[in-house]
Formats: C-alpha cells, structure tokens, sequence
C-alpha cells in the first residue's frame, strides 16, 4: 500500500532531496578522508628535511650573530698566535688529560660494593669512547650513556650495578660544579665586584641542586613505592615484565643506598669529581694564560677556541680508539680495527632487541 506524501506532511520530492544531500556530505566526507590519506604518506618525507631545515636555519643564526663576530674580533688579534707561550699550551693539554683520567678513577670509585671491576685502563676508555660519542651527535648525553652501559654490561659489569654507577656519578658531579660554582662567586665578589649575571648563574645552581636533592630522596626513600607503579607498567607492556623492572629498581635504591652510607667512597668520589672539575678549569686558565698575561677580550677569545680544541674536539679520536681497543684484542690486524670502528658508527637496526639489566 503506497501513501500519499501530501497525507504525509511530507513535501514531494523532498526524500530525493535529502538522499542527494546526504550523498553530497559522503562525497565530501570522502574527499576529505582521501586528501588526508594521501597527505599522511607523504607527511614522513616532508617532516625530515623541515626539521633539519629548521635545524640548519637555526645554527646558522647563531653562526651569523654569536660565532661570526667573535672570530672576525679574534681574526683582528692573530698577531697574538705568534706570542703563543708553548708551556702554557702543553700545560693545558697535560691538564685536560688527568681531567679526564680523574673522571675515570670516579668511576671506579662509584661502583657499587660487590660490583665486578674491570681496572682503571678499561673504564678510563669507556669514559673516553662515552664522551667522543657525546661530543658528536645531538642530544649526546643520551648517546654516551647508551654507549657507556653497553661497554660496562659488555666487561661483566651487572646492568643495575652500571645503571647505579652512572646515575650517582653524574648526580654527584653536578653538584660538585655548582659547589664551585658558588664559591667561585663568593670569592669573585670582593676582587672584581657585583655582576648581575651573578644573581642568574646563583637562582640556576640552586634550582639544579634542589632537583638532584629531589630526585635523590625520591629515588632512595620512596623505592618501594615507585617499583609498585613499575611493576604496574611493566606488565602491560609487551615484552616486558613487571618483576623485573621493580627487582631491578629496588636493587638499584639497595646500592644506591649503600654508596651513600660509605663515607670513604663518599671521600674519593667527591674528591676525584671535584679534581675534574678544578683541572678542567686549570686547563682552560692556561690557554689564556699562553696568549698573554692579562685577560682581555682578544686574548680571552683565542684562549677559549685553544682550549674548546682540546676539551671537546681531542676526546672524538681519541675516543674512538679507546672503543676500538676495547673491542679488538691485542694483536688483530687492521681488517678487525676496521670492522670495530664500523661497529662504533653503525646504528643499530630496527629488528635489534635493547639491552636490558643484566
């Protein structure tokens, strides 16, 4: 039986109408849905090269307006490379070097009791190979500390008791610095007089020291409470599991907790990051010291770049062939250091598993 539309209340035509419009939106819902799709495979190979366009444009600002004018000031002032005092310079590169050698008897220092201790010669370049890592790739504090306890777990180093090492080393060096730094201010005050960048460089010091403060106390008091929310995690993470993420944070806190408590570690270690800190610094005064006696801006420009050579740019090769040696074994032709040192620049696949505590 048909009805009328009339009877209806309905206007004639108006169910045809409706159909054409709703297939209209589906049209357009449609559309949408394909520009968007076909946007999405292409978004991957648009994003990279805008970030690293945005990157370069980025540095090259700093260039233009930081680096560009120290160096045509200091270009000014090359007369002074003909002054250049050679003792001062050896001075400094010996000094560099037992900076570093004194951040590697911290970290024999630092591990935890019981730990397995591969000898000075082999941390010491574990440190070195960490820090040419750091020195060139972005975000190379990340990098160095994968790289750091990929070689200590590699030496029998347990994962948790590395982990414990390489959190309180750098927690407890970077409040040895802003020690310094504060007393460097106390002391600076009387003999050159206020600053104003003085009162930033205090506010900043305190700010990272009450954070290590927090994390500290957080990390060692409330252990159990945060292996309960890892244990939590864990289990529903594929792959993963719970008891062994709270085992290893609990034994972590455990060593932790055990390193704090032995006042002759907590003697050697801030000795042995306070050393590091003060001969980075020695070093760094005598390459001034080597372009004149008195520190003006010139001098204080080529001083710098004299010492930046040395401290950040020296540990790159030399950090890679302390990763080299430790990963070849004495006597090995050049075909191993080859394929070591291909291992060292090679990035780990998609497929590779991470390492997890040993």
């Amino acid at each position: 039986m048909r009805t009328d539309p009339a009877e209806t209340g309905r206007t004639p035509g108006a169910d045809a109408a409706g159909d054409s419009e709703r297939q209209g939106e589906r049209g357009e819902r449609g559309e949408r849905l394909s520009l968007w799709r076909r946007w999405r495979a292409w978004l991957p190979f648009v994003a990279r090269p805008l970030r690293h366009g945005i990157v370069i444009f980025i540095v090259l600002l700093i260039v233009e307006y930081l680096v560009v004018p120290e160096l045509v000031g200091a270009s000014k002032d090359l007369y002074l490379l003909g002054r250049v005092n050679a003792f001062w310079l050896a001075a400094g590169v010996i000094l560099e070097a037992w900076s570093l050698f004194c951040y590697g008897l911290l970290t024999q220092t630092m591990l935890p009791p019981g730990a397995h201790n591969p000898g000075l010669s082999r941390l010491f370049r574990i440190d070195l190979a960490a820090a040419a890592v750091a020195h060139v790739i972005p975000a190379g504090t990340l990098g160095s500390a994968a790289v750091g306890y990929k070689l200590f777990t590699a030496e029998g180093i347990k994962g948790h008791d590395a982990t414990v090492m390489m959190a309180a080393k750098g927690l407890g060096s970077t409040v040895v610095l802003n020690v310094l730094l504060w007393l460097s201010l106390v002391v600076s005050i009387p003999l050159a007089g206020f600053h104003p960048i003085y009162v930033t460089v205090a506010i900043t010091g305190a700010v990272i020291m009450l954070a290590v403060a927090a994390l500290a106390f957080g990390f060692i008091r409330g252990a159990r409470h945060a292996s309960r929310i890892l244990h939590f995690v864990g289990d529903r993470i594929p792959g993963m599991s719970g008891d062994r993420l709270e085992r290893a944070l609990l034994d972590a806190a455990s060593s932790l907790s055990a390193l704090a408590r032995d006042r002759r570690t907590l003697v050697m270690s801030l000795t042995w990051a306070t050393l590091n800190w003060l001969l980075d610094a020695a070093s760094l005064w005598c390459f001034v010291a080597a372009f004149g006696r008195f520190v003006t801006r010139s001098v204080a420009t080529l001083g710098v770049l004299a010492w930046r050579l040395v401290n950040f740019w020296l540990p790159i090769p030399a950090g890679a062939i302390a990763y080299v040696s430790l990963k070849v074994p004495r006597g090995a032709g050049l075909k191993a250091w080859r394929a070591a040192m291909s291992a060292l620049l090679a990035r780990p696949g998609p497929d590779e598993p991470p390492e997890g505590p040993g």
